[in-house]
Order: C-alpha cells, then sequence, then structure tokens
C-alpha cells in the first residue's frame, strides 16, 4: 500500500522533529528530494518519498522510524 498523502516543510520536519527552516536548508543546499507537487509555488511531497529519503539518509540506515 503507497501513501500519496502530500506533506509540506511542517510535515517533513515534525517527521524527523526539526524545525521547518531546517527542511527549507535542506532543500536549498540540495538534501532534499524534488517536490512530488508545488501548488501557488508551494511544495510537497508525497509521504511515501519523504520516508524513502529519510530511509537513505546518511546516519540513520538501520534505524527504524518512531
Amino acid at each position: 500500500m503507497t501513501d500519496r498523502s502530500l506533506w509540506s516543510y511542517n510535515d517533513i520536519a515534525a517527521h524527523i522533529k526539526v524545525r521547518p527552516d531546517t527542511v527549507r536548508s535542506y532543500r536549498k543546499h540540495g538534501l532534499l528530494p524534488p517536490p512530488d507537487h508545488v501548488e501557488a509555488g508551494r511544495p510537497y511531497w508525497y509521504a511515501d518519498t519523504v520516508r524513502a529519503w529519510v530511509a537513505s539518509r546518511p546516519g540513520n540506515r538501520g534505524r527504524r522510524e518512531g
């Protein structure tokens, strides 16, 4: 089953337990995958995209999501 819900900076930040500005910085520095959708100039990512990105981040390998 896939999760196609769209996540904002705030949703991603809550998921990885950082501030939204940190997530914006990740995107600015090319550390976040490209958005799956842009609406009114705001980027959104599918939850599955974010989860795959989190699983592949250095330092998070082998760590379970909480």
